[in-house]
């Protein structure tokens, strides 16, 4: 396993490679809100910016457009593509996604596809399989795997969804903090759902929530309920040697601390593995 940072790209792309690089991590996931950005001149700006500074890309998180609330009673109806009125305009901008990551060689997209619907007998569920079908497909056509972020849905209906897709290049990027801050599962017991589908992981670690309308609170990792030790473990038995991407979801010079300290952190469990 390799540790990885999240990058967030903007106009300043080479002062954050750069800056991976001054922090010794040797890979990053690039998130991505703003579409303006999936040109072929900006592509070439990620490429050199990676190469310069030896950063690895392992995958590109992409987002999308229209309202985002994160909670439990807004959310279903406005994240990913389970929201029909966002979902046309979101699969065509997650196919723009996919190109993009071609254009930079990177063969694994990621997003939050939203509140998977647990009953898979309704048009609701049936819907969304044929339009995640259609999206898969064109990543495949690509050269790429489509990803599921955990979080918004339980491991179980993760699962069932992914093989109903049945396109061959489905997988998750597991989000340990996600999966406790929506009080969906404990991350360990996740991995014995669906582990053998994980194909990223990131860093970060959180609380359950604490009432039915907000989700819990992020932590510090090693903070948090998330036990990496175990975590990690469970993951190489799954046969799991990709990257452990750390995401810290704050702002500031506290965001940087933070980013250290789960790089030694993290560090040490993987000598121990």
């Amino acid at each position: 396993m390799k540790l990885g940072l999240m990058l967030h790209l903007d106009e300043n792309v080479e002062a954050k490679f750069a800056d991976i690089e001054s922090y010794g991590i040797p890979s990053c996931q690039l998130c991505c809100w703003n579409h303006s950005f999936f040109t072929d001149e900006y592509a070439e700006k990620v490429r050199n910016a990676s190469a310069r500074h030896h950063v690895e890309i392992t995958a590109v998180w992409c987002g999308w457009d229209g309202p985002a609330v994160w909670d439990f009673h807004e959310g279903p109806l406005t994240l990913g593509i389970v929201p029909m009125d966002y979902r046309y305009d979101r699969m065509k901008q997650l196919k723009r996604g996919s190109d993009f990551a071609k254009k930079i060689g990177v063969t694994d997209l990621i997003t939050h596809v939203g509140f998977l619907p647990e009953n898979p007998k309704t048009t609701e569920y049936t819907s969304l399989v044929a339009a995640l079908r259609d999206i898969a497909y064109y990543c495949k056509g690509n050269g790429q795997n489509f990803l599921f972020e955990t979080g918004q849905e339980t491991p179980i209906t993760l699962k069932r969804t992914i093989e109903d897709v049945g396109t061959g290049n489905l997988g998750i990027n597991l989000d340990p903090a996600n999966l406790l801050l929506y009080g969906k599962a404990n991350p360990c017991d996740a991995v014995d759902v669906f582990g053998e589908y994980v194909r990223n992981v990131h860093g970060k670690d959180g609380e359950y929530p604490t009432c039915g309308k907000y989700l819990g609170e992020e932590k510090r990792i090693g903070d948090g309920r998330a036990n990496f030790p175990l975590l990690l473990a469970k993951l190489k038995e799954k046969g799991y040697d990709g990257p452990i991407t750390i995401e810290r979801e704050i702002s500031g010079d506290q965001q940087i601390k933070d980013i250290l300290y789960a790089k030694d952190y993290l560090t040490a469990i993987i000598e121990k593995l």
